[in-house]
């Protein structure tokens, strides 16, 4: 950028008047009153609002997002748990290329990581060859040893993926986890663009943004194409929910009315035979394809959770018979856990002899003696995580952590230590977000693409994502249950980036 646009862009501050960078990769500006180059047609029509007029909208689109009912549930909060999902108005944008590695890289990862699941609950070759570890897969909590020799549709695992990115102060993209078992976040994605279409339509001019809406078709598709090959060209497909009572229920049932199929509860499932029916006003029907939004440990109380009131009997044998599809497959989650996670780059090495396009984050394993002692001696300076947990639970932000919370969290890592690994506190970019009476502020935020897997192993992958935000001041934590907000997320088209350049 020549001097004197920077000049130019400078002397325009108004509503950023008192933002700073603060040291971080910001996501919008790349100086004091400069935008991004990408993000210059943004920052016009930004700076052509008053704060007044800015907070208006603002307060519209919670409006609407409570009059759409797009909200989540918080488990154990005060005075109900149902709440409106926060949304700031500033979009974050990505340029083409941005995105192009981005895709690239996730779908290598899913590609890679659906190789492994097939590998583990088959020949297991990458434990026989020591890359890695045998205890590490057979221990996991959601390794299931009841699904070995099982054969999910086209050998495709994992049909839904939301893989949490984050960007450190190089401004480079690093995966920080994987979510394969029941990922969730793609209805506010969709509704995100929706709302700001309608509440600011006027920021969408001559910036050439990517669409999203075509992802329910995509997901439909691909749904429909895991029936069993005997059930014809109008499979029956279902979405089946734990209940008004989970933490995502609103997306299951937008998700469920966007794709046209019926949203059902292990009591509208019963088993006959290993075929699943619907029960309908009109008897029984059968089922060719669930989307399931429940945990393996609720699906089936015959072979997991006797006690479970989610799931439905006899649906394990009905999938390994071959008789109805599962999306996402049983058995995904070994490759969730975090420790597993560590492993990626070499998963990714051994299935395609390539290397990871986007690369993990320096993660520490605790079962591994030289880490722990190492993650022991300093927890001060490290975030440690349990293997399995989400939501921003289980976790020690140990810089802003008390001495007596991080000697809790050694003695957890001591007494079981296949269950931690621990990372640097990554300095995660930043992006505006508004805050009242009329400014805005720099807040942290990460980036949950969505990438879809069809039976041929055809990766597709919707440009833009769900960009979640830390909107407690200071805050690293961007989960919803945990006061996070969201973002819509712009993938400008190859024209648009390079016309703003």
């Amino acid at each position: 950028m020549t001097l004197f646009c920077v000049r130019k862009w400078a002397l325009s501050v108004s509503l950023f008047e008192t933002y700073e960078l603060g040291g971080f990769y910001d996501e919008l500006m790349q100086a004091p009153g400069v935008p991004q180059t990408h993000s210059r047609a943004l920052m016009t029509h930004l700076q052509s609002m008053s704060p007044l007029e800015f907070a208006q909208r603002a307060r519209l689109a919670e409006t609407l997002m409570m009059q759409q009912g797009i909200t989540f549930n918080v488990y154990g909060a005060d005075g109900g748990v149902e709440r409106a999902f926060p949304f700031d108005l500033v979009p974050r944008v990505l340029t083409s290329h941005e995105w192009e590695t981005i895709e690239q890289g996730l779908t290598q990862r899913l590609t890679a990581l659906n190789l492994f699941l097939w590998d583990i609950y088959h020949e297991q070759k990458i434990l026989k060859d020591g890359v890695v570890p045998r205890a590490l897969v057979m221990g996991a909590a959601h390794f299931r040893r009841e699904f070995m020799g099982a054969d999910p549709p086209g050998g495709v695992y994992v049909h839904i993926c939301g893989t949490d990115l984050i960007r450190d102060t190089d401004g480079k993209f690093y995966v920080l986890e994987d979510n394969l078992r029941t990922p969730s976040g793609v209805s506010y994605m969709l509704e995100n663009r929706a709302i700001l279409a309608r509440v600011m339509p006027q920021l969408f001019q001559d910036m050439g943004v990517r669409p999203i809406s075509d992802y329910t078709a995509h997901l439909l598709n691909n749904l429909r194409a895991l029936a069993p090959a005997h059930r014809g060209d109008d499979p029956t497909v279902v979405l089946l929910t734990p209940g008004v009572y989970n933490s995502a229920y609103y997306e299951h049932s937008y998700l469920a009315q966007q794709l046209g199929i019926p949203l059902v509860e292990g009591r509208d499932l019963i088993v006959e035979e290993n075929i699943v029916f619907m029960k309908t006003t009109h008897g029984l029907k059968r089922v060719d394809v669930i989307y399931r939004r429940v945990d393996d440990d609720f699906l089936d109380p015959l072979l997991f959770r006797s006690d479970s009131k989610l799931g439905v009997a006899g649906l394990v044998n009905a999938y390994r018979a071959g008789n109805v599809a599962l999306a996402n497959s049983i058995g995904t989650g070994v490759a969730d856990d975090k420790v597993i996670y560590a492993y990626v780059p070499q998963i990714i090495k051994y299935y395609l002899d390539q290397e990871a396009i986007l690369p993990n984050v320096t993660t520490y394993p605790a079962f591994e003696d030289s880490h722990r002692a190492y993650i022991l001696a300093n927890l001060d300076k490290l975030v440690v995580k349990a293997a399995n947990e989400s939501g921003g639970y289980g976790m020690l932000m140990g810089p802003q952590a008390s001495l007596s919370e991080r000697e809790v969290f050694a003695e957890l890592v001591k007494a079981n230590p296949r269950n931690y690994i621990a990372q640097p506190l990554i300095h995660l970019s930043r992006a505006p977000a508004f805050v009242e009476p009329g400014r805005f502020e720099g807040r942290h935020v990460d980036l949950r693409p969505f990438a879809l897997c069809d039976r041929d192993l055809k990766v597709t992958i919707v440009p833009g994502g769900l960009t979640r935000v830390a909107l407690k001041k200071g805050s690293y934590v961007v989960n919803s249950s945990q006061g996070g907000g969201s973002k819509d997320t712009w993938v400008l088209g190859k024209e648009s980036s390079h016309a703003q350049s």
